[in-house]
């Protein structure tokens, strides 16, 4: 015997409100979400979709699926400097998932769900249920001050680009999932992969110092590039300056993979959802400053290139102040690897 849609909503989805209403002057239970936004702010609104076999693994541990779910949208309110407020929830199951005697996926998937939306304090206010291959699609609305929105479109000629933490750790991730690759600290990797942690307070300490910030969702060099064809310019990156986690160091001194391999990972693997961003010399002291002032955790930022006037090639790679070539291919969600 199936759940009803009803009956689904109302025991893994509905929560009673909490004492602060977070500005929902209308939640679940109504056609529409009614919200108030804040004098002085604008509303930023993102939407993504997971699908089955293509953005994560049909035997997902389903807590891990309804955190990253959650995260992955985070993550592009963070890059536009917006702090999380309201979220929407659209989510297909197939049979087997909405059986009553199966209702362990569920509260696993929606435990994972909230533990990462009450940990930014964002409030579900609606979204759909219905039957057929398992996809997910989150609707996460923000709210950012008036004209400070961070954009794509914007970086300028003599900046710094920099990205937040390390890079390359979720490709590395996918890979062992895939069983590519067999690292001695496999469950790192597949943790930087399924568990990823959006850098909401950075992006909100970068608003008014960032001319320009993305999240490094496809890979580092695709992601780079949708800002350089934004704001017609081109970009030198100095890969022996890509920041590595210590545990990809130690895969290449034990020789689980080399030095090639962690580069080409932090070059064009997707799944980091750090912040990639552009900025002057003074502002990056600024938020250097600001990080050790607000004790923002894990807000490490490494500068790895600057920002050219347009030339092509788009994306110019150095090692040891030497011209050097990679493959820059990225993902793309209808080509796969392009």
């Amino acid at each position: 015997m199936s759940l009803s849609e009803f009956d689904l909503i109302d025991h893994y989805f509905k929560r009673s409100c909490k004492a602060e209403n977070n500005g929902v002057s209308i939640g679940i239970g109504d056609d529409c979400a009614v919200l108030d936004v804040p004098d002085g702010y604008q509303l930023a609104v993102t939407t993504d979709s997971l699908v089955c076999d293509i953005h994560f693994f049909a035997d997902v541990d389903p807590y891990r699926l309804g955190y990253k779910s959650l995260a992955v949208n985070l993550s592009d309110l963070a890059a536009m400097g917006a702090l999380p407020k309201w979220i929407s929830l659209a989510i297909t199951l197939p049979e087997n998932l909405l059986a009553a005697n199966n209702s362990d996926w569920l509260a696993e998937f929606s435990r994972g769900f909230f533990e990462l939306a009450d940990k930014y304090n964002v409030q579900l206010v609606g979204g759909d249920t219905t039957k057929g291959p398992l996809s997910i699609t989150v609707s996460v609305k923000g709210i950012v001050p008036r004209g400070l929105a961070l954009q794509r479109s914007t970086a300028q000629a003599g900046d710094l680009i920099c990205v937040s933490g390390s890079l390359g750790s979720g490709a590395l991730g996918l890979a062992c999932r895939l069983n590519e690759c067999i690292p001695e600290n496999r469950q790192y990797f597949i943790d930087a992969l399924e568990l990823t942690e959006p850098r909401i307070e950075l992006g909100i300490l970068l608003r008014s110092l960032a001319s320009s910030c993305m999240d490094i969702s496809d890979g580092l060099t695709q992601d780079l590039k949708h800002i350089l064809k934004s704001s017609s310019c081109s970009a030198r990156l100095d890969i022996d300056k890509l920041p590595l986690a210590d545990f990809m160091h130690q895969e290449i001194q034990s020789g689980s993979i080399s030095e090639h391999q962690a580069e080409q990972y932090a070059l064009t693997g997707g799944d980091d959802y750090e912040l990639l961003f552009t900025i002057s010399e003074a502002k990056l002291e600024q938020l250097n400053q600001l990080i050790e002032k607000s004790k923002v955790k894990n807000a490490a930022v490494s500068v790895i290139g600057s920002v050219m006037q347009p030339q092509l090639p788009l994306v110019q790679l150095f090692k040891d102040n030497k011209a050097v070539y990679f493959s820059l291919q990225g993902w793309d969600h209808f080509k796969g690897q392009n």
